[in-house]
């Protein structure tokens, strides 16, 4: 017999563990805890909001404090549809880029 006419079989591989896919988007949220002050949620929201509006600023090109006026924020934030920020969440947001 010739070797082209010899068949062998071919070793099966074991298949690596499928990992999940990374959904694109924001990360799915859980509720909030409740029974607690109402202040709480206020800056927990206030800190989400600054920490969306930084990574947007550092995407487009503003690393320093410096360049993120109040006005250029609340441009950003108009853009990707999220309410105005107040002064404290716009000094929040210039600490996080600090």
């Amino acid at each position: 017999m010739s070797a082209a006419a010899v068949s062998h079989p071919t070793p099966q591989r074991k298949k690596a563990p499928t990992r999940a896919r990374r959904r694109l988007g924001p990360p799915a949220t859980q509720p909030l805890p409740p029974g607690l002050p109402r202040a709480w949620y206020e800056d927990h929201n206030r800190r989400l909001k600054a920490m969306r509006l930084a990574i947007v600023l550092l995407d487009s090109g503003n690393y320093l404090p410096q360049q993120a006026t109040n006005r250029r924020i609340r441009s950003v934030a108009s853009r990707i549809g999220i309410h105005r920020p107040s002064a404290v969440t716009c000094r929040a947001v210039r600490s996080l880029l600090a």
